[in-house]
């Protein structure tokens, strides 16, 4: 089963890492990988959101309708989105590494009989978009006023 990796050490605490993260309605601030589709939908284990993606800046945005698998606060957020033949997977991962310290870790996991086809295409771009995200979440997380960082965010 092919799959992406990327994990970031964060100066912050796990809560304020997991909040971010969480609260996708403030993605808008410093996220330029995954956007929010409907605010009003929350992350809740066993329900769908609906949300999308930019690979490179500048591409379109690709909208999905993940199902989250698993909501473990402060630990695990886990969605699985997919299409006939192909499963996305991501997994995001805190860890407590030391005081006001965070092991940030991002996993997409693929499968199914088109991954063979499809993976290939968007592999490096994946990457890239998981890699800024890491970076830009640990500057929103690190940042005095995470809540007035709107300055990480050029959509």
């Amino acid at each position: 089963m092919p799959s992406l990796y990327v994990e970031m050490e964060i100066n912050a605490s796990r809560r304020r890492v997991w909040q971010a993260l969480l609260r996708k309605e403030q993605w808008l601030y410093w996220n330029t990988y995954l956007y929010d589709c409907d605010p009003k939908q929350r992350f809740e284990q066993g329900r769908e959101v609906s949300l999308s993606l930019r690979r490179i800046l500048g591409d379109e945005e690709t909208e999905f309708q993940p199902l989250i698998t698993l909501l473990q606060p402060e630990v695990c957020l886990k969605w699985v989105s997919s299409i006939p033949g192909f499963v996305h997977e991501h997994v995001f991962q805190l860890q407590e590494s030391g005081r006001d310290r965070t092991k940030y870790v991002h996993q997409e996991n693929f499968s199914g009989l088109l991954t063979r086809v499809i993976f290939p295409f968007i592999r490096q771009d994946e990457q890239q978009g998981i890699r800024r995200m890491a970076r830009e979440l640990k500057r929103y997380a690190e940042s005095p006023s995470s809540a007035t960082a709107d300055v990480f965010r050029q959509r």
